[in-house]
């Protein structure tokens, strides 16, 4: 069930979201000097305007941006999102507070609810997570993908060190593989958590999403896994970014569709 769906959806109603926007970027560098991660462009439109109006298509319609650096430019962008009904609000970091941070900074967030980054394109669906989530009565779950991540070298598989050796100790080679691949599971970057887990951030200090799931899994509290198999884009990577141009200008009708909350097939839909 990847597809967009039409808002008031059931499963996701009065379910909010927060979309972390107040990252620097520097993995995306040059670029980012002077725009904003959410705002670098896909086809003619920025990667926040996609991720919005995704959100609003499947019926997340209640959206705060945490925003810091190049906050002006991303408040500028907002005046023109709040299209299918979305509402946008803002919170704003003086300082860099990390990933999960920013969340205390929201007020009102009483109920299940959303957060993700705001540099990721997905054909995630948004309510069969937040199903998911509730079914698994998680404290907190993370969307997840499986990444396969190519070791550019030669590796070796070295035995235990010959300590009878006139040298001293020789490591043996038992085996040796040729670049390669190891496939991981990782954070998509898109999250629903209860309120509770807000009582695991402290009240000033950085924080980011890993040191919330340690201080939730520390409290013995339930952390699962949503796994999704789907289209996934994280544009902080230039690898990603550049396929997710690629995606754009290959399903470019498809992917406007989804303004109108059309369930479609392509790669944004």
């Amino acid at each position: 069930m990847n597809g967009a769906r039409m808002n008031g959806a059931p499963g996701v109603a009065g379910v909010r979201v927060a979309v972390l926007a107040g990252g620097r970027g520097t993995r995306l560098a040059p670029y980012t000097s002077v725009l904003p991660k959410p705002l670098m462009p896909i086809g003619d439109r920025s990667i926040l305007e996609i991720v919005v109006h995704r959100l609003a298509a499947q019926g997340l319609t209640d959206i705060t941006l945490c925003v810091g650096y190049l906050s002006h430019l991303i408040r500028a962008v907002s005046q023109h999102l709040e299209s299918n009904g979305a509402e946008i609000g803002f919170v704003h970091e003086e300082d860099a507070l990390g990933t999960a941070a920013p969340l205390r900074l929201i007020d009102g967030l009483d109920d299940t609810f959303v957060a993700m980054n705001g540099d990721i394109l997905t054909t995630l669906d948004f309510q069969d997570l937040v199903r998911h989530h509730r079914e698994s009565d998680n404290v907190l779950t993370i969307a997840t993908h499986r990444r396969t991540i190519k070791i550019d070298y030669g590796v070796l598989l070295v035995g235990p060190a010959e300590d009878d050796a006139p040298d001293g100790g020789r490591l043996p080679i038992v085996g040796f593989e040729e670049k390669p691949e190891i496939v991981s599971t990782v954070s998509m970057g898109i999250y629903v958590l209860e309120p509770r887990a807000l009582e695991h951030i402290p009240s000033e200090a950085y924080f980011d999403f890993p040191d919330l799931v340690q201080a939730l899994l520390t409290a013995n509290e339930r952390v699962g896994a949503y796994f999704f198999d789907g289209l996934w884009f994280d544009i902080g990577r230039h690898d990603d970014y550049e396929q997710a141009v690629d995606a754009w200008l290959a399903d470019d009708e498809a992917v406007r569709r989804v303004d109108d909350g059309a369930r479609v097939s392509g790669a944004f839909g």
